[in-house]
């Protein structure tokens, strides 16, 4: 996770790419995929459960999402795991992306659980961050209007349908 705010507005605006929309220049489909599926099996593993996977996304900037059911976590609540196609970045949610602000979801968020998912993705060379600053008016290299007319935030941008 970027250390600050301004290491993590640097992140995400050096991740967007003015030519490429959905994923970047650089981006290996199989290898996002391989190393998603990865992801979900772990968290099967680690979470004693079998996880609910998003893998069929498409017209997204995003590559998956991973759904951890509410009776398999200590939180108690359901988790979701979403995995861009930029940066290799990852957001955790309570319940569901866009419920809480990221104060709240830490409190509700038992220990247990975060240590289980950030060992994962870290052990899988994702970087999580915050979801609550993904809500700001992005204002990337892009025209805000391709994403959402009169609403873009940095979510769509990297998280979300196009």
């Amino acid at each position: 996770m970027p250390a600050d705010d301004a290491q993590l507005w640097q992140l995400l605006h050096s991740l967007d790419d003015l030519d490429h929309l959905e994923f970047p220049a650089n981006y290996d489909h199989r290898r996002a995929r391989a190393r998603f599926d990865q992801l979900a099996q772990r968290l099967d593993h680690d979470f004693n459960c079998r996880t609910d996977v998003d893998r069929h996304v498409e017209d997204a900037s995003f590559h998956g999402r991973i759904n951890i059911p509410a009776a398999a976590t200590t939180t108690g609540h359901p988790l979701v795991i979403v995995i861009s196609n930029f940066g290799d970045l990852a957001v955790l949610a309570v319940d569901n992306p866009g419920v809480w602000n990221d104060e709240d979801a830490a409190q509700l968020l038992h220990t247990d659980d975060a240590t289980r998912i950030h060992r994962a993705l870290n052990d899988l060379d994702y970087t999580l961050i915050p979801e609550e600053p993904l809500w700001q008016r992005y204002d990337g290299a892009w025209d805000p209007d391709t994403f959402a007319p009169g609403d873009a935030t940095w979510w769509v941008r990297y998280f979300d349908y196009l």
